[in-house]
């Protein structure tokens, strides 16, 4: 599964790490990483900075024609996603093992 970038995020996604968060998800997918796994099992709070950035990197994948999968968000963190639209674009997974089968099938 060369071709999946897993990026296990922990904490907040908020103003104060986004554009950390968002540098080096960049920096990382500049490689043949067609796909990208956000394991968010660990995050506690996201704000609309978080979630720009996660549509940020779906827009770069979808270019690319890939996919990208969410795994575990807590229930507080997947309302946020769920109001901001990413169900309709993402898959929300409960485990990364789901997620590489999602986006390899």
């Amino acid at each position: 599964m060369d071709d999946v970038l897993l990026v296990r995020v922990k904490g907040e996604m908020d103003l104060a790490t986004a554009d950390e968060l968002r540098r080096a998800i960049d920096k990382k997918m500049e490689g043949e990483n067609r796909h990208l796994l956000l394991n968010l099992s660990h995050v506690s709070f996201i704000d609309s900075s978080g979630v720009g950035v996660i549509l940020g990197r779906y827009r770069s994948i979808a270019r690319r024609g890939g996919r990208m999968a969410i795994v575990q968000p807590q229930p507080q963190v997947k309302r946020v996603l769920e109001i901001a639209g990413l169900s309709r674009l993402v898959c929300f997974c409960c485990s990364e093992r789901e997620a590489l089968y999602l986006l390899h099938n």
